[in-house]
């Protein structure tokens, strides 16, 4: 538990439950997946700790995992469980097994566990095309079930889709579901109306942005400012839009309206952005992830909806809580996570103007240290480079001064990551060396060492260490983190969904 604790950072949260009708839509909240291809995937009695810690308020599983859902009791976590893909045939072939199903997994959970809603398969349309003829079915004796216990009202019944089921996206206005899926996905638009359930969709401007470089901007899938000139504008509706995720909403909502579906919102059960890729995933990089989660929050936070409907602004669940270091390639599979499995972060997120959240820690304060498991020739070369052409200050890690026992390699690293990390502001980045270094909130400190941007006192000296910014008088940059779970082909989310900007077909304009 100590490292749990000792490792926790930064995570904003606006705590309410998912609007289930358009009347009922303006209290939107951020919330996290959590995937468990995770080598040291912590107890569940840990991971909810975690959570509670972090003040992590909805959560997206991706089973129904008993011990974690009874480790979630009285915890006033709001949990989205799922049927796995494998489990839909059974449960959609046997009301029985549909039964036993919410008896096993809700009835023996709920209230005490706040079950809020139940993602029936994910992307079933696009991963398990054989599987669409049950999926309504299974979806509805889930249903039936849940009445029996007189839940259904509580508890809310859906499917997370792909991206990749609408056809045409951009712009919007022109956007429809794949005519092949359509015969199956409206009756369960249907039905989701009829339950007051949301569609759950699953958004990546990632993959957007890399099937279509050239045509759809880098700043436009992070949620940078634009100038007027560089937003998108929907010719037939003349509506303004200055990112892809907005779009990308707004072209379900036009694709639900073509089948004269009015009456479901969207909630969105994964997006994000990897921190890391291969040679041809040149823009899976921290400060991408960092820049498209953080504006990500604000955006959710602001509550200013879509172009389409500002009125609503739907919820989202940030993928993915933990780097799943167990996934197959590409090295971005394994690297959507804000965390690391032992729950340091892979990074610090920056909301402009939220302030800033550091679970339990007044001092808002981050330090940088060599990661557990580096090999020393690794860290060797990092600590060369931070104390050499880094230009970090490694002074009390010299023989004889503070810092310089215990004499050995990771205790010398760390100072001198944190020296650098220091002097650079604690920016993006600026703790990595190659995957050699964490960001941590536990002061590293010990005895009369004090680590660059600590407020203890040296005991032989009794000065404060200054923090940097606080010497300069420069605003802090206050981060912060937020969560999401699995997916089962993820190379599917949404990778080819904006093939048609493309296209000659593609009216989108940038105004010049």
């Amino acid at each position: 538990m100590a490292t749990l604790i000792n490792t926790c950072f930064l995570f904003l949260l606006v705590c309410c439950c998912f609007p289930t009708t358009l009347a009922d839509r303006d209290e939107p909240y951020v919330g996290v997946s959590i995937g468990t291809d995770v080598s040291n995937f912590p107890s569940p009695s840990d991971l909810v700790s975690f959570l509670q810690f972090q003040k992590i308020s909805h959560i997206r599983l991706y089973d129904a995992d008993p011990q974690i859902l009874k480790s979630l009791a009285k915890s006033k976590i709001r949990v989205i469980i799922s049927v796995p893909n494998n489990q839909l045939l059974a449960i959609g072939s046997s009301n029985t097994t549909a039964a036993t199903w919410i008896q096993r997994n809700v009835v023996a959970h709920y209230p005490e566990t706040l079950i809020t809603h139940i993602a029936v398969g994910d992307e079933v349309f696009t991963t398990i095309p054989s599987s669409n003829p049950i999926l309504l079915t299974a979806m509805q004796s889930l249903y039936s079930a849940l009445v029996v216990a007189n839940l259904h009202q509580d508890i809310k019944i859906s499917t997370p889709c792909s991206a990749s089921i609408i056809l045409d996206p951009f712009p919007p206005s022109q956007a429809f579901f794949n005519q092949s899926l359509v015969q199956t996905l409206l009756p369960i638009l249907e039905f989701l109306g009829k339950t007051g359930s949301p569609l759950m969709m699953n958004l990546y401007p990632y993959y957007v942005f890399m099937e279509n470089k050239g045509v759809v901007p880098i700043d436009n899938s992070l949620f940078k400012p634009l100038i007027p000139s560089k937003e998108m504008v929907d010719p037939n509706t003349l509506l303004h839009y200055t990112n892809v995720f907005d779009a990308m909403i707004d072209s379900v909502y036009f694709s639900m309206k073509n089948l004269n579906v009015t009456d479901v919102v969207v909630l969105v059960t994964e997006t994000g952005w990897p921190s890391k890729g291969d040679s041809k995933e040149s823009f899976a990089t921290v400060d991408n992830a960092d820049t498209y989660n953080s504006n990500l929050i604000k955006h959710v936070l602001d509550r200013t909806g879509t172009p389409l409907h500002p009125e609503i602004t739907s919820s989202v669940f940030l993928y993915e809580l933990f780097n799943e270091d167990l996934r197959s390639p590409p090295i971005s599979e394994a690297s959507w996570g804000l965390f690391y499995g032992n729950t340091t972060p892979v990074y610090l997120l920056h909301v402009v103007g939220s302030g800033t959240f550091l679970a339990n820690d007044t001092t808002n304060q981050t330090y940088c240290i060599a990661m557990d498991g580096v090999d020393l020739r690794t860290l060797q070369a990092a600590l060369d480079w931070a104390c050499g052409p880094g230009r970090a200050n490694c002074t009390e890690i010299q023989p004889g001064e503070a810092c310089y026992q215990p004499n050995n390699v990771r205790n010398h690293a760390s100072y001198a990551f944190d020296s650098y990390y220091q002097k650079e502001g604690r920016a993006p980045g600026s703790c990595d060396f190659k995957g050699a270094a964490v960001v941590t909130t536990t002061d590293p400190s010990h005895g009369s060492c004090i680590f660059p941007g600590s407020k203890k006192t040296s005991n032989k000296t009794k000065d404060t260490v200054n923090n940097p910014d606080e010497a300069s008088g420069a605003p802090r940059l206050k981060p912060f983190v937020i969560i999401s779970s699995r997916r089962t082909s993820a190379i599917h989310k949404g990778s080819r969904y904006f093939i048609a900007v493309a296209v000659l077909s593609f009216v989108f304009l940038f105004l010049l």
